[in-house]
């Protein structure tokens, strides 16, 4: 599946939990199109090959345009 960029606004909000290092759950689809969960502090956001990813401390990556919900708020585009 192509990258989908997220807007700008959902993305100041990913620094923003990162910034604050506290847990977060994090609700995302899985390569299946299955909504996962996760509780665990955003390390960092990267960018590779013209794609970004959460690091997450658990050493997970997800890719951004999965995520469905991060620490209580929305994706807008996430159905």
């Amino acid at each position: 599946m192509d990258y989908t960029p997220i807007s700008c606004e959902f993305h100041d909000r990913l620094e923003d939990v990162a910034t604050l290092r506290k847990q977060a759950v994090i609700r995302y689809r899985d390569a299946n199109g299955d909504i996962q969960q996760c509780t665990a502090r955003i390390a960092d956001i990267v960018n590779l090959k013209k794609e970004e990813f959460l690091l997450l401390d658990s050493g997970e990556s997800i890719r951004l345009d999965r995520l469905v919900e991060v620490d209580g708020h929305l994706l807008a585009d996430a159905s």
